[in-house]
C-alpha cells in the first residue's frame, strides 16, 4: 500500500510540534515537507524550532521558510500561550545537521504539488499566509492538490475575540483567499480541536517515561497551564494534531458540509469563520467540511502512543 504524501504549513509552537512528531510516527504517511509561516511565534522562531524537533525525532525532514509578516494587517503572535520561544521557553538544540534550503515555503509546496498531482494533502496549522502566496503566484496550484485539511476557525465562538479563532484571525486575507480557492477544504475549527485534550493525567504519563519525547511534550505544554486554568480550558488541546490525526484515521470524526465564508471588514467580528452550519439561511455553496467531533479517547491513545515511539 503507497503511502499518503503530505506537505504541513506550521507557525511552529507547542501544538504544531507535537502535530510534526504525529505526522512522522503514523502509518502511511509520507511527510514530504514542512513550511513555516509567522503566527504563534515570529517566523525565525518557527523556522528554527521545526529543525528542532527534526533534531529531537532524529528525522531530517525538509524545512523552508515562509511568510515573515501577514498580507495585510500586522503581526499579532501568541507568545502569551507558546512562550516568547514558541516552544514554551524551553530550550532545544537545533541540530548541526540541519539543512537551510534556499527555496521558499510557496516554491517549494509549488514543486510538490507538482510532484504529485491529485495526491497531496496539504495540511496547515498556523495561519494561511503562506498558502495565500502560493495560490496567488500559483493560480494552478489549488487544482494540483488532493485536499487541504487546516486548523483554523470556528463555527460557534473564538479564542483570540469572542467571534475569531487565532489562525484566522491571525491573516483574515490569507484565510478568506484560501476558503474561496476551490480546492476540497476540510476545517479542523475549535469546534472540533477542543474536544482533543491532553489532560494532566496524560502529560504526567509522557514525562513518567522518561523519554526525551515524552518528556519534552509535557515541558513545552507547561507554559500554557496557569492561562488554561484560568479560562477553564479543561486541559491541553491538541489543536494542530486533528488534520493530521484525520489523515490516517478519519474515522475518529465526523462532521457537516457547509458553506464557509471569512470576515475580512468587521471591527468586532474580524476573522470570523461565518458557516451555514446553524442558520435558517444557506449560502448558495458548500465550500468546506466542518469537523464537529471526535472519539477523544481513541485519539488521545494514539498520539500518546505515537510521541512515546519516537
Amino acid at each position: 500500500m503507497s503511502k499518503i504524501p503530505v506537505w504541513m504549513d506550521c507557525d511552529t509552537g507547542t501544538d504544531d510540534a507535537v502535530a510534526i512528531m504525529l505526522a512522522h510516527k503514523l502509518e502511511g504517511i509520507d511527510l514530504l515537507g514542512i513550511s513555516t509561516v509567522c503566527g504563534n511565534t515570529i517566523q525565525e522562531n518557527a523556522y528554527w524550532n521545526t529543525h528542532r524537533v527534526n533534531g529531537l525525532m532524529g528525522t531530517s525532514y525538509p524545512v523552508y521558510r515562509g511568510a515573515e509578516n501577514p498580507l495585510v494587517i500586522p503581526l499579532v503572535t501568541a507568545a502569551y500561550v507558546h512562550g516568547v520561544n514558541g516552544l514554551g521557553d524551553v530550550e532545544l538544540p537545533v541540530p548541526q545537521e540541519a539543512v537551510v534550503h534556499p527555496e521558499s515555503a510557496w516554491e517549494a509546496l509549488y514543486k510538490c504539488a507538482k510532484e504529485h498531482p491529485h495526491e497531496l494533502r496539504l495540511v496547515p496549522t498556523g495561519p494561511l499566509t503562506n498558502i495565500a502566496i502560493a495560490f496567488t503566484i500559483y493560480p494552478d496550484l489549488p487544482g494540483l492538490l488532493h485536499s487541504i485539511n487546516l486548523m483554523g476557525g470556528s463555527a460557534g465562538p473564538g479564542n483570540i475575540t469572542p467571534a475569531a479563532e487565532f489562525n484566522i484571525f491571525a491573516d483574515p486575507q490569507a484565510a478568506d483567499i484560501v476558503f474561496r480557492c476551490g480546492a476540497p477544504i476540510n476545517m479542523f475549527g475549535l469546534d472540533v480541536t477542543t474536544q482533543a485534550y491532553f489532560d494532566m493525567t496524560d502529560v504526567d504519563e509522557l514525562a513518567a517515561s522518561g523519554k526525551d519525547a515524552g518528556v519534552f511534550v509535557k515541558s513545552i505544554l507547561m507554559h500554557s497551564y496557569k492561562i488554561l486554568a484560568k479560562y477553564g480550558v479543561k486541559g491541553f488541546c491538541m489543536h494542530d494534531s486533528c488534520p493530521v490525526m484525520y489523515l490516517a484515521h478519519p474515522e475518529l470524526f465526523s462532521g457537516e458540509e457547509a458553506g464557509v465564508v471569512v470576515e475580512t471588514r468587521g471591527t468586532i467580528t474580524n476573522g470570523k469563520t461565518i458557516t451555514d452550519l446553524y442558520s435558517d439561511k444557506q449560502f448558495p455553496f458548500s465550500n468546506a467540511m466542518v469537523m464537529l467531533k471526535v472519539d477523544r479517547d481513541r485519539f488521545i491513545t494514539i498520539l500518546k502512543d505515537a510521541i512515546l515511539n519516537i
